[in-house]
């Protein structure tokens, strides 16, 4: 007779599954901010400015896990996402301002990620870039509508341990530790127009409105299908609990991101910048920095890495534009939907994806196109983050979970920081 007894999960595998069971959204979100913009922005910096730029990497951790906290919050106490608490609760010019800002960022933001890996791939095995644009991009969407989004990003998420490479670079070259901890730990800052752009691009590759719409609605949607969970607002006895997991959720996926970012900078700053290469032009140039440690493979590593975190940011980035162009609409909209249940949110997913990839039917530097996305998502970050704070800080929108203490200022800290790095970079452009 078979041994119909339930299983009883011993100590350590209790352990394993509570660990697991707290990341979800934020993981996503750090895994995916590592993006080619991101790959391409970090090195662009360690490159250009050396290890000098290191510190904002230290700086931007706590400022991008409380504003990413706080959007997550947002979506797990009102079971909504951003636009969709803003349709309720603010004024429609805002709402389109807000969509059409984040729709914008996020197209052009696709545009350069879909070139990146094109580009990336005619390095690795030849032929067409044009074809390869559309390739990814048709595939992306496609996979996004008809998989289930939680395998696909499950074999994505050991893709982008190709990032590690980075790290290990680390400890196979003559890094000046001495400096590189310098940088790291004591800012620098040069009031140069070259500068302080590079300044804006690391902030907004690494604070990026994309994902403040996507840990939101990946909230409010975890929330919707688990028939156990209810929001916040209506359920307040699970706050404890679901605020605890958010938090390690949101912390651990933001330290994958900044420590893997920290590494491209410091690899190639010592494999670049300290060589006299201070501007990459091309994927191969790039690449140059995995040399050390990959050799004859340094070009494959740096082609796999672009392309496996392109193949998960794409689908978060569309997916943030469908989520805040269906919830300003009040059209039904989720991944775990079945397509044809949520037409008009797949449409726009879709279509954004397509706006990319006639952008990449333009003659740009897809290295350069990386730089300016990062800028101009640093750029359209700001409003974004106002309106955010001010949400979070409503009893009509949070009911008693308003954001208040040290999460609160922190919040207000990193879109201080953000506002004043744009203000600044607009000031040397004029000067």
């Amino acid at each position: 007779m078979a041994d119909t007894r339930q299983h009883k999960p011993d100590a350590a595998e209790g352990k394993r599954q509570s660990l697991l069971g707290r990341l979800g959204p934020g993981l996503i979100s750090g895994a995916s901010d590592d993006d080619p913009s991101g790959i391409g922005t970090y090195s662009q910096a360690g490159a250009q400015l050396g290890y000098g730029i290191g510190w904002t990497m230290l700086l931007t951790y706590p400022l991008m896990a409380a504003i990413q906290e706080i959007s997550a919050r947002i979506g797990r106490v009102t079971g909504h996402g951003i636009a969709g608490n803003l349709a309720r609760h603010g004024s429609q010019p805002l709402l389109h301002a807000m969509v059409a800002l984040l729709a914008i960022a996020n197209i052009i933001n696709i545009a350069a990620d879909l070139a990146a890996m094109a580009d990336a791939t005619k390095l690795l095995i030849g032929g067409p870039v044009v074809a390869y644009v559309v390739v990814f991009g048709i595939g992306s969407v496609l996979a996004e509508i008809f998989l289930s989004y939680e395998r696909y990003v499950t074999v994505l998420k050991w893709i982008t341990l190709s990032l590690f490479a980075y790290v290990a670079v680390l400890f196979v070259i003559n890094v000046p530790w001495g400096k590189a901890l310098a940088g790291i730990f004591i800012p620098h800052i040069t009031w140069t127009a070259a500068f302080l752009t590079t300044l804006v691009a690391l902030f907004g590759t690494t604070i990026s409105p994309y994902l403040f719409f996507w840990q939101a609605s990946g909230e409010a949607e975890d929330q919707r299908i688990d028939p156990h969970k209810h929001p916040l607002k209506r359920s307040p006895a699970d706050a404890v609990g679901e605020f605890r997991r958010i938090r390690a959720d949101t912390l651990v996926g933001m330290a994958f991101s900044n420590i893997i970012a920290i590494a491209i900078i410091v690899a190639t700053a010592a494999t670049l910048h300290d060589k006299g290469i201070t501007q990459i032009e091309t994927s191969a140039q790039a690449a140059k920095a995995l040399e050390p440690i990959a050799g004859i493979f340094a070009e494959m590593i740096f082609a796999i890495g672009i392309v496996g975190t392109g193949l998960l940011a794409i689908p978060v980035l569309a997916g943030a534009t469908a989520y805040a162009v269906g919830e300003s609409r009040n059209w039904p909209v989720g991944l775990a939907r079945k397509p044809r249940k949520a037409i008009a949110f797949n449409a726009a997913l879709a279509l954004s994806v397509v706006i990319g990839i006639a952008i990449d039917f333009t003659p740009i530097n897809p290295i350069a196109a990386l730089y300016w996305a990062a800028v101009i998502n640093g750029v359209i970050a700001v409003p974004i983050m106002v309106v955010m704070m001010i949400m979070s800080a409503q009893h009509a929108v949070m009911g008693r979970f308003v954001v208040t203490g040290a999460l609160r200022f922190l919040g207000w800290l990193s879109t201080a920081a953000m506002a004043a790095c744009v203000a600044a970079m607009a000031v040397s452009l004029v000067l």
